[in-house]
């Protein structure tokens, strides 16, 4: 077992409506504050120590206020924060940062831009270019029709580390693994490339999701990413619109199990460890 269970993907906000607007109408339980004292108690549960704080809007505000979070509670064990990548100031946003002790990565809502092959804007390839110099860790959230612009931009950058969150979004609801599955191969064939598994509840049915729907899917990722580059992640509280934060932790350590305690200890502390320089 790891010295100590991580959480590599959570989330912290104080609620508003304007800062907030992609939690739906039909998503009434996210619409209240999610604060570091409500996180410890559920890791508490689940026996955690600590939590990678991952952005939830695309603010230099909200990056600000987390790390300011990690320096008071210290079961936040680091920051994934947004930057303006394609930015003209993206050098002094860096040089704000850089003595940040917290900052540990940096994360663009890809899936939500219009455009698929939007991180592939010049602007946006030459923001990542300078990540790798800072140690930051460069986290792709997309969905599985990104995964081929995500594989040209990590072509690009063989010495960025990369991690790919909520195992790029698959249409667990439906079981469509295809598309998917091509994706996942090819972009795990590059060693700078790390897997978190998490937000997998909320593509599944959130009411009637049952643990043999996640089976293949996570097979394919064992089979892809093996013992050293996969991570897991609650994903609280968006877990919440389809289940709590132990029910998430569960499934997760239940599948690893039968990897055996040494490849199992490094899933559930100790890449994340490794990969965010904890």
């Amino acid at each position: 077992m790891p010295d100590r269970k991580i959480d590599a993907h959570q989330h912290l906000w104080k609620y508003n409506d304007i800062e907030y607007r992609w939690i739906g109408e039909d998503q009434l339980v996210l619409k209240r504050d999610f604060l570091p004292d409500d996180l410890i108690m559920e890791m508490d549960k689940s026996g955690y120590a600590g939590s990678i704080a991952v952005q939830a809007r695309q603010s230099l505000d909200e990056t600000r206020w987390l790390l300011q979070l990690a320096e008071q509670y210290d079961r936040i064990l680091g920051v994934v924060g947004w930057l303006d990548l394609q930015s003209l100031d993206l050098e002094k946003q860096l040089d704000e940062f850089s003595g940040n002790r917290w900052l540990k990565g940096v994360r663009h809502v890809l899936h939500d831009e219009p455009e698929v092959q939007f991180m592939l804007q010049p602007a946006f390839v030459n923001g990542v270019s300078k990540l790798a110099k800072q140690n930051l860790v460069y986290e792709l959230l997309i969905f599985p029709k990104h995964l081929s612009s995500a594989i040209e931009l990590v072509k690009l950058f063989p010495k960025q580390q990369f991690v790919i969150d909520h195992i790029a979004k698959p249409d667990i609801l439906n079981g469509k693994l295809n598309e998917w599955i091509i994706g996942i191969k090819e972009i795990s064939s590059f060693p700078n490339v790390s897997v978190k598994v998490s937000g997998m509840v909320t593509e599944a049915d959130h009411e009637n999701w049952k643990p043999s729907d996640f089976k293949p899917f996570l097979e394919i990722i064992w089979k892809a990413f093996g013992e050293d580059r996969i991570l897991i992640g609650s994903d609280w509280p968006v877990c919440l619109l389809a289940a709590n934060y132990s029910q998430v932790m569960c499934l997760a350590e239940g599948f690893f199990e039968k990897v055996g305690n040494t490849a199992l200890a490094k899933i559930i502390g100790g890449n994340a460890a490794r990969i965010y320089r904890l």
